[in-house]
């Protein structure tokens, strides 16, 4: 099968473009052809997607004429597309041949894209996008204050939206999702959820760049342990509780440390807390930070920054449990797959995809999500880790939890919606056709 593979990026600057460094060499490796088309190739300091002995294509530099030239005459079987910055490219792109898109996020189904209400409480957002969303954008606190800027959104989701329902297939990465684009009129012939691939910690390329982080306080030497369910229960003088999230209002690490008070009373045991990222929101969680230990000594907080994925990797073998306080409906989340690759288990707030890969007394536990709470984060927090003996089953429900999202899975689901769309189209592959 020949597929052409399109994006905005060449370079690897997110989740979506480590997604494709994996899956276009995977694609290729299980025998397709394939060529990768994208806006823009910047910035110079990130790597390139990985693409081996893939064709390629950069609009930006071949101009849209040559570039949409050269892929007619690649001429694909299939469309694979992840998200372009033009409507209008979008819209020439899926005429070339049939077309599956991949919805990473809220592309078409809100003005700015969070899906969330900031005021009068944070919460997400299940209203279906349509003119009735710019009442609600100023009130509600949507996105920004310049009606302009309002107005210019609500157009480009609004022609996404349109060249959503002219794709063959969408597919997404959770449940959550799924629903989200059937909300919004998509077919539910046509539109797909299965389970998205995390790449294992240790191999995956971060482009984040290590700087020392503030320390609020000093490591406790591990105490003796005895194994339960596969794992060792956690006997160490205290609990080892990591958040690794870029430091953003709505990634909530202000009701995570609003939640720390809670639990070290109802633990009776001292925390060790570690802020692993970097963001606007840094300098604020660290003055909040400062002044809770001055008033709980029980609790140590340190600021990581931005570490490598080794670093990380080494941070959540140390852990006792990731703590992922999203206060948005995150489409699908990888930080808790990825958690769960080392046996660490979760604590969440129930909201967009998360319940896909967190189950209640599995591999963690839920706090109610609307609206999300200080109170409730801490209640979840607390029963993952108020019994050694749970935290332990707990710890390999979150290791068996992570073998789901393999590339071998998502290859194979992948793969036969490609053939189901290809087969009601009728426009079999060469290679398909010289077999049968």
């Amino acid at each position: 099968m020949r597929i052409a593979v399109v994006s905005w990026n060449g370079r690897r600057v997110g989740g979506l473009e480590t997604y494709l460094s994996a899956i276009i060499p995977a694609l290729i490796q299980a025998g397709h052809e394939v060529a990768f088309w994208y806006e823009v190739d910047e910035p110079a300091n990130r790597d390139r997607v990985s693409r081996e002995s893939a064709m390629s294509w950069c609009v930006s530099e071949l101009g849209a004429r040559r570039a949409l030239d050269a892929l007619r005459d690649w001429r694909p079987d299939l469309i694979y597309s992840h998200k372009l910055e033009s409507p209008e490219l979008e819209a020439e792109v899926i005429e070339i041949a049939p077309a599956v898109f991949f919805a990473h996020d809220y592309y078409g189904t809100c003005i700015s894209g969070l899906k969330t209400f900031k005021f009068p409480t944070v919460r997400p957002c299940s209203r279906r996008f349509g003119w009735q969303c710019l009442l609600h954008y100023f009130p509600r606190r949507c996105g920004g204050r310049s009606p302009i800027t309002m107005v210019k959104l609500y157009n480009l989701q609004s022609k996404r939206l349109g060249s959503l329902r002219r794709y063959d297939a969408i597919v997404t990465h959770s449940d959550h999702m799924l629903s989200e684009y059937l909300n919004h009129g998509l077919s539910a012939e046509d539109a797909y959820s299965f389970a998205y691939y995390v790449p294992p910690i240790d191999v995956a390329t971060s482009q984040q760049t290590e700087v020392a982080g503030s320390n609020f306080g000093s490591h406790h030497p591990n105490g003796s342990a005895v194994v339960e369910s596969g794992f060792e229960t956690n006997t160490r003088p205290q609990w080892r509780v990591m958040f690794s999230s870029r430091m953003e209002r709505l990634k909530g690490g202000h009701i995570f440390l609003d939640s720390l008070p809670q639990v070290a009373r109802s633990l009776d045991r001292p925390l060790h807390v570690s802020l692993v990222g970097d963001g606007a929101e840094r300098k604020k969680l660290e003055a909040q930070a400062s002044q809770l230990q001055r008033q709980h000594p029980e609790i140590e907080i340190e600021f990581r920054g931005w570490v490598s994925h080794s670093q990380t990797e080494r941070f959540l073998d140390d852990s006792d449990l990731v703590v992922v306080p999203s206060l948005w409906p995150e489409p699908f989340g990888l930080v808790g797959p990825e958690a769960g690759q080392h046996g660490v288990p979760v604590a969440a707030f129930a909201v967009g995809g998360i319940p896909d890969w967190l189950k209640d007394g599995v591999n963690g536990h839920l706090a109610p999500g609307n609206p999300p709470t200080a109170a409730g984060l801490a209640g979840a927090i607390v029963e993952c880790l108020k019994d050694p003996a749970h935290h332990a089953r707990l710890r390999s429900g979150a290791m068996i939890m992570s073998e789901r999202f393999s590339l071998k899975n998502h290859l194979s689901a992948l793969e036969k919606v490609f053939e189901e769309v290809l087969r009601r189209r009728g426009e079999p592959s060469e290679a398909r056709a010289a077999s049968l």
